[in-house]
């Protein structure tokens, strides 16, 4: 007969957890290393087949060498980098079948959180605000800026959901599709024909149309992979 749970609590014993203490400090020091890290993987700093120099980066943020291989295993989990035997780590270099997963998996997540929508959503503003980025960014020639703020507009229409398990997965999801845009030479010509549609999206969701604006995103992402798969392919070609 099982013991009054009260009772069995009374004798669980923490000996020994003092000395995973450091285990602590270390970890949020690794995931700070690897927030730097993704990010400049993001903008571009590290391209896709890059070396990740580990001398370079220990010395330059001064954390210690274990530090920053746990960083580049968080980095690993995210596929964002690979580590080869002997050789060091270097930022992934996504196939065509990554994009193919990675735009599945978006039109899954986007579409059903915009799709419910029948009233404006309270946060358009911050929506419209990256679509003003994105023309501000058209406007300067700013092709980096550009994805960037295209980026934020898909980001911020999963925020919609107000789920934060949906925004980490939509981060991890952008994050590694940043390194396909980075393999191609010239990302503009890729995001600016989306800007447009981006501006029609925001003008149904302040009409409070969600299935309308739901469709349009779904053929949007369709048509994205599509030419984002042929321009992958041409860059990639000998």
């Amino acid at each position: 007969m099982f013991n009054d749970p009260h009772e069995y609590a009374s004798g669980v014993t923490v000996d020994g957890l003092a000395d995973d203490r450091a285990l602590l400090t270390q970890t949020s020091r690794a995931e700070q290393v690897a927030a730097v890290l993704r990010a400049r993987i993001a903008k571009g700093f590290f391209r896709p087949g890059d070396r990740l120099p580990e001398q370079e980066i220990v010395e330059t943020l001064g954390v210690s060498r274990n530090t920053l291989r746990e960083a580049f295993r968080l980095l690993g989990h995210e596929n964002l980098v690979v580590q080869e035997l002997n050789r060091g780590t270097f930022v992934r270099v996504p196939t065509p079948a990554d994009v193919a997963h990675l735009y599945r998996v978006r039109r899954a997540i986007e579409c059903s959180v915009i799709a419910p929508l029948t009233t404006p959503p309270a946060s358009i503003g911050r929506i419209a605000a990256a679509v003003e980025d994105g023309r501000r960014a058209l406007d300067a020639q700013d092709g980096l800026a550009l994805g960037t703020a295209n980026i934020d507009f898909h980001e911020a229409l999963v925020a919609l959901a107000g789920d934060p398990r949906l925004d980490a997965l939509m981060r991890g999801l952008l994050a590694e599709l940043r390194l396909v845009f980075h393999v191609m030479d010239n990302p503009r010509w890729f995001h600016e024909p989306y800007l447009p549609r981006n501006e029609k999206i925001v003008a149904m969701l302040e009409a409070g149309d969600g299935p309308s604006a739901a469709a349009l995103l779904d053929n949007y992402l369709v048509d994205a992979e599509r030419q984002l798969l042929e321009a992958y392919s041409r860059e990639r070609r000998p």
